[in-house]
Formats: C-alpha cells, sequence, structure tokens
C-alpha cells in the first residue's frame, strides 16, 4: 500500500501445513515480501497476517507449522518473520489472522462489534467489540470445539476433538468431498483440492453446493455459540473457502439459520468483494505497522 492505497496484491498457492522444512517458509515469505517491495519505490514498514499466537511479533504456536520439529521451530520459526523483515530492511508488525480479519471487516463495514472468520488453510477468528477496540484476548477459534459429538475427528495441532479448524477450512471442504464421492488425483495438495470443487461450483454442480451448504449451516449454529461469548452485530467473512459462488452459498445459508433459529441475536453476515475474500487480509495487515516521522 502506498498512501492507504493497493498498488499490488498477489494470491500465491503454497503448502505449509504439510511441510517439514523450515527453509521452504521462511523462503516463501521472503519472495512474497520481495515481490510486493520490487512494485514500490521503497519499504517503509511490514504488516503481517499469520494464524497463530504471536508475542512481540513472535510465532509462539502456528499452526501452518505444524510440522516443522520443535528444534527447528525454536531456533527458525519463531523469528521467522523478524528475520524476513530484516532482509527487506523495514520494521514490521505481526497480528493473528482473525483479528486482522475483524480489522478488515470494521474498516469495510464502518461498524464495531465485529467478528471476523478466514476459512482458509486453517480457521481464524478476531473481534472488534463495541467499542472498536481489541479485547486483548487470544481469538484462536481455530482450537475451540464446535462439534461435541464423541465420534468428532481429532485434531493434532489443538490436541482436541470436534475443534473449528476442521469445520471452516479447507480441510472441511475436502473432508465433505470425501463423504460426497469425490476423488482427488494422487498427491495434490490441500489447496488443490480445494481449488477442484471451487471449479465444480463454477460449473454449478450440485454435489459442490451441497459441501457449502453444509459449511454454512455449521457456521449459523456455530455463531450462536460463539454468541455467548462475544456481542456480536456483524460477523464477517472471508478467507480462500468463501472464493466464488461457494462462499455466496455457505454465507446465505449460514444467514437463514441465524434468522430462522436465532432472531433475537440480529446478527448479520457479510463478505468482501471477491478480491478482498482472498487476499484482503494481507490488505488490511498493510495498514497495521505505525510508521515513525521523523521531525
Amino acid at each position: 500500500m502506498i498512501d492507504g492505497e493497493t498498488v499490488y496484491s498477489e494470491e500465491v498457492v503454497w503448502h505449509p501445513k504439510t511441510t517439514a522444512d523450515w527453509h521452504y517458509h521462511y523462503d516463501g515469505i521472503v519472495a512474497a515480501m520481495k515481490s510486493a517491495a520490487a512494485k514500490m519505490p521503497r519499504v517503509d514498514a511490514i504488516g503481517v497476517s499469520s494464524a497463530g499466537i504471536y508475542v512481540n511479533n513472535r510465532a509462539m504456536l502456528a499452526s501452518l507449522f505444524r510440522k516443522i520439529p520443535k528444534e527447528d521451530f525454536d531456533a527458525h520459526v519463531k523469528d521467522i518473520y523478524l528475520n524476513a523483515a530484516r532482509e527487506i530492511g523495514a520494521p514490521i508488525e505481526v497480528a493473528n489472522d482473525g483479528d486482522v480479519t475483524a480489522l478488515a471487516g470494521s474498516m469495510s463495514l464502518g461498524e464495531n462489534g465485529v467478528l471476523g472468520i478466514a476459512m482458509g488453510t486453517s480457521e481464524a477468528g478476531g473481534y472488534i467489540n463495541t467499542e472498536g477496540g481489541i479485547n486483548g484476548w487470544l481469538n484462536e477459534l481455530a482450537f475451540v470445539p464446535v462439534d461435541l459429538s464423541p465420534e468428532a475427528g481429532y485434531d493434532e495441532a489443538a490436541d482436541d476433538i470436534g475443534v473449528g479448524a476442521q469445520y471452516f477450512s479447507q480441510d472441511a471442504v475436502i473432508k465433505l468431498a470425501g463423504y460426497a464421492g469425490i476423488t482427488f488425483p494422487e498427491g495434490l495438495a490441500p489447496a488443490e483440492k480445494l481449488k477442484i470443487v471451487q471449479k465444480m461450483m463454477e460449473e454449478d454442480s450440485p454435489v459442490a453446493a451441497a459441501i457449502y451448504e453444509d459449511i454454512g449451516t455449521y457456521l449459523g449454529y456455530t455463531t450462536a455459540f460463539y454468541s455467548r461469548f462475544y456481542k456480536i452485530n456483524h460477523l464477517i467473512i472471508l478467507g480462500r473457502v468463501t472464493s466464488g459462488k461457494g462462499g455466496d452459498i455457505l454465507m446465505a445459508r449460514a444467514q437463514r439459520v441465524l434468522d430462522e433459529e436465532y432472531p433475537d441475536l440480529g446478527v448479520k453476515i457479510s463478505m468482501p468483494n471477491e478480491k478482498m475474500r482472498r487476499v484482503g487480509q494481507s490488505i488490511a495487515a498493510a495498514s497495521l505497522p505505525v510508521r515513525k516521522i521523523q521531525a
């Protein structure tokens, strides 16, 4: 961004959750930063939206890096964004992608009491309270159980069953695709499998539509559950899973559940435009750093 205006954005498919080599992650992050830097006369600051728990811009816990051995995580990943920023030569601000989602929603709506959920590699959650601030909580909704069935699937990152990451992410689409009889070529990464389902959706496949109906149903009931802990006026959803026709079906179904089953909550669901659904977090993240002006 230059003077608050977006001058460049790009989406790059990569495979962080399945890669154990920390060099892959570091090189990919640096390459993305350099690609953006090449489009600007200079880089004053870098803003990062990333899944996980970050303290002082350091990664404390992040499902993106779940395959990396603990020794490498401690030695190379905790400071991965700080080290990448040094290569660019600019200060950096790192925030949880859910908080950035909520920020993006609050910015676009001009409203407060906004819960943001990003559905991508995992589920990210963030909240802008009714005063327009951040509560200071860890809104790591990916690890919050939403399916209370004892038969719910186990999640290794959460060390729990039935957590949100299994129901509001590309993994949810892939799991439901399997139940629907959709098969994928061998060796595809999760992001590539998601693209196949999205292509089916663009061709108006009723099987693909049913997948998004199911996720929308999950989201409607889960939003009512989240409302026990957050005052939600608006729910904004984005992330790669919401891209295309499937996202519209998902949103409509979730809104129907809320309107019919929980009308007293008064929650309204919205999504940004198509571009913002996919890369909106990065655009909002670019507004995070505070630049110090020299007198």
